[in-house]
């Protein structure tokens, strides 16, 4: 017999995030679970089902059953406009190249929904790691609303800092299962404290935080930048490591790597001096790479790395970090040399194929000066400082 709630979570995205972390937060929390995604295989299943694993990997594994789930298809439009009008709050979780496709969804749900309640607000959670989420949200949602539509009273933009680390899944256990999936133990969810426009939800694992640019900034430019460094340095090392906690286990690698994260660490606490100590992110730093030793979770080098023409962007991980480094006059060597290390990364997946963008990468940037200027975007008249200590290193 299906389960009763008396809220209801529309989530944009059944992938991983949506599923091992957002769905399972909210059906933990007693809300109906409601996923809008293009699979017709995931959809299916949820549908049959109206339930799934999540499996928690650590020394001691654990399995959360994740409850009171359906799906609907995205490409249904009227449907999905439905489900959003009569909605308690919104999370998005698709990607950063599937959210033009979803915005105009969201709008005329939100469009649907004032036509039936002037007075319903909706919070949306922006479960997506980007900066400046918020504003990109407001401009493409507002584009597709009539100009008498009254936004900022009726929509929440809630950025968020998604931590929970979730590996790929084997092709053979996914096939097998299709909605299973594995995770790390930990499970918050930090988001944007200010940005509600209804009472925060009372669900475990939410942890609301005044400054949410200083919160997206860390997991940015430590958990992040961390990351990558980890798997950059480890395929230097050794091509053949396939975990994480391989590269890890070379005691260089591990020193190259929480030297680079604290280098960062040095510009946040600059930066956000209200927010943060040394102290306070040196223990982050610890706690990141104690997890980033996790065996059971598997996660591997290839996932982690790859995509570099997105790591390796103007603003995110490594040449954001050292965008930050150069505004605040601060040093950003080691940031760079991990940077470098990064622009030969050529890691394989399970069947030994790189992933596609990073395969154009190395074709069309045979330089560490082509990836300076073409990828990072630092043009030698504003940057000269970064190519003349990229010449050094």
């Amino acid at each position: 017999m299906k389960e009763k709630a008396n809220n209801k979570i529309i989530i944009f995205g059944a992938g991983k995030i949506g599923r091992s972390f957002i769905g399972q937060l909210f059906s933990v929390g007693g809300f109906e679970v409601v996923f809008v995604d293009i699979s017709e295989t995931v959809l299916k299943e949820l549908n049959q089902r109206g339930e799934y694993h999540v499996i928690i990997k650590s020394e001691l594994e654990d399995t959360i059953i994740v409850k009171n789930v359906r799906g609907v298809n995205a490409r249904d439009k009227e449907l999905v406009a439905n489900e959003i009008s009569d909605a308690t709050i919104l999370s998005v979780s698709v990607g950063l190249n599937a959210l033009p496709h979803i915005l105009p969804s969201i709008a005329d749900g939100l469009k649907e929904r004032y036509k039936k309640n002037q007075n319903g607000a909706i919070d949306i959670i922006i479960a997506e790691n980007m900066r400046n989420a918020s504003q990109y949200f407001r401009e493409n949602l507002i584009s597709h609303l009539p100009d008498t539509y009254p936004f900022d009273d009726l929509v929440g933009l809630i950025e968020t800092s998604i931590g929970k680390m979730v590996p790929i899944m084997p092709e053979s256990i996914e096939k097998e299962d299709p909605l299973l999936v594995f995770a790390e133990p930990y499970n918050t969810l930090i988001l944007d404290k200010k940005a509600f426009r209804n009472p925060i939800p009372t669900i475990e694992g939410l942890a609301p935080k005044n400054n949410i640019k200083a919160w997206v900034d860390r997991k940015l430019f430590i958990h992040n930048l961390g990351h990558a460094a980890t798997a950059y340095w480890g395929y230097s090392y050794n091509p053949k490591f396939q975990y994480i906690w391989e590269a890890l286990e070379v005691p260089s690698v591990f020193s190259n790597v929480r030297e680079t994260m604290l280098q960062s660490a040095d510009l946040l606490v600059k930066k956000y001096v209200d927010d943060f100590s040394i102290q306070d992110l040196i223990d982050h730093v610890d706690d990141l790479l104690s997890r980033f030793k996790n065996k059971a979770l598997a996660d591997t080098i290839y996932r982690v790395g790859c995509d570099l023409p997105r790591k390796l962007g103007p603003d995110d991980r490594l040449a954001g970090a050292i965008r930050l480094a150069v505004s605040l006059n601060m040093p950003y060597d080691k940031i760079l040399k991990t940077l470098i290390v990064g622009s030969q990364f050529k890691a394989e997946n399970e069947k030994g194929i790189m992933h596609p963008s990073d395969i154009i990468f190395h074709k069309e940037n045979t330089s560490i000066n082509d990836v300076l200027e073409s990828v990072c975007k630092f043009d030698t008249k504003d940057f000269a400082q970064v190519h003349e200590l990229a010449k050094q290193i």
